[in-house]
């Protein structure tokens, strides 16, 4: 098939994304072809670009957010059927590997390949300018077509608008789950958010979703800090020392039982001020993504051991996709979960450089690719 699609040729230089031909092979082995109606722009891709995320392959045909329609199954895909209506997961659960069995599917090990460069099999899917293109996370959903790994393709109703819905592949169980799985919150709980971007604003409804009597989020975006009380957050801040003061006046001096970082970039001045706030024998979530290269963190051992406190990494939200993808489409159905109030502005494929640099300057929640 022939379509467009938007490459990085030269990641890790900011040098941007081509629209360009591509074409993509059809669906093999518990492979399915699936025709997209939005993706979402993510923060992982624009780190592609940049390089926090390092890539020594190229090209990369960008996006991990998508969802659509299937149009063709390969051998062995049993549950998925042409016509289903679909989310794509950024990261695959098989349901066989150690992990999976465990209870922990969002650490597949199918998810150790998602950078690789080929899709499982250890081959490509698509080609430009003569040579195989690698997709992020086994998707790229930067072109209105996807072949996709049976074990990356969740189904959900029909009903479910589909350019609401590809968001549910990364960003929104990414966050949600950062407060409702990752933080093992507890009803009235007094919760702290530090970062309130597409991942962000999702952790403030996952602790509305848990009960919190108080969240606050900090992000020194005034657009943000206004999102975030829309979407449940209870106060708003665009400083650690500000919002420090307004946990000890909800707590009596006690501190945050949550601390959830989800921040665009991760570095490690960040862990203490968000740990100085957090309460003996609270959490601190860490879901950003951080540089590989980060090795420094400041954290004040002694206190953070003496305190019984815990840092937990989250990958995924520790979300199970399988479950959780539909379970969000449910609550986004009943009014329980805010998917449309996400998208702040939609754009073309043609206009995907655009999209990176309104979220870079901090205009959207979410910019969303829409397919025709």
């Amino acid at each position: 098939m022939k379509t467009k699609g938007a490459l990085l040729w030269e990641p890790g230089t900011n040098s941007g994304w081509s629209v360009e031909d591509i074409e993509i092979d059809p669906p093999k082995r518990r492979e399915v072809m699936v025709k997209l109606a939005a993706s979402g722009v993510c923060h992982s891709d624009q780190h592609l670009d940049d390089g926090v995320i390092p890539l020594d392959w190229a090209p990369v045909l960008g996006g991990h957010e998508g969802a659509g329609v299937v149009t063709e199954v390969g051998d062995e895909v049993r549950d998925i059927r042409p016509g289903d209506h679909v989310v794509l997961s950024f990261l695959p659960s098989c349901g066989k590997c150690r992990m999976c069995v465990a209870g922990q599917p969002n650490m597949c090990e199918l998810g150790a390949g998602t950078l690789a460069g080929t899709a499982p099999d250890n081959t490509q899917r698509v080609r430009a300018r003569g040579r195989g293109v690698g997709c992020m996370s086994y998707l790229g959903t930067f072109a209105p077509y996807v072949c996709a790994p049976v074990d990356s393709v969740v189904k959900i109703d029909e009903d479910v608008p589909l350019d609401k819905a590809a968001l549910i592949g990364c960003g929104v169980p990414t966050g949600w789950g950062s407060a409702v799985y990752a933080a093992d919150m507890r009803l009235g709980d007094v919760v702290v958010i530090v970062g309130a971007g597409g991942v962000g604003i999702n952790a403030v409804q996952g602790a509305r979703h848990k009960g919190a009597k108080a969240i606050i989020a900090i992000d020194p975006v005034p657009f943000k800090q206004q999102q975030a009380l829309t979407f449940g957050a209870t106060h708003a801040t665009g400083h650690f020392e500000e919002a420090a003061q307004i946990v000890e006046h909800l707590t009596n001096g006690q501190g945050a039982d949550r601390a959830i970082i989800t921040v665009g970039v991760a570095y490690g001045n960040l862990i203490n001020p968000a740990q100085e706030m957090t309460r003996r024998g609270g959490v601190i979530v860490l879901t950003s993504a951080a540089p590989v290269t980060q090795r420094e963190v400041d954290l004040d051992l002694f206190t953070f051991a003496m305190s019984g406190k815990r840092l937990q990494g989250s990958l995924y939200g520790t979300t199970s996709a399988r479950n959780d993808i539909p379970l969000l489409a449910s609550l986004y159905q009943r009014g329980e979960l805010k998917l449309d109030e996400l998208i702040t502005r939609t754009y073309r494929l043609e206009d995907i450089n655009e999209a990176f640099a309104d979220m870079r300057d901090g205009k959207n929640l979410r910019g969303v690719i829409v397919y025709d």
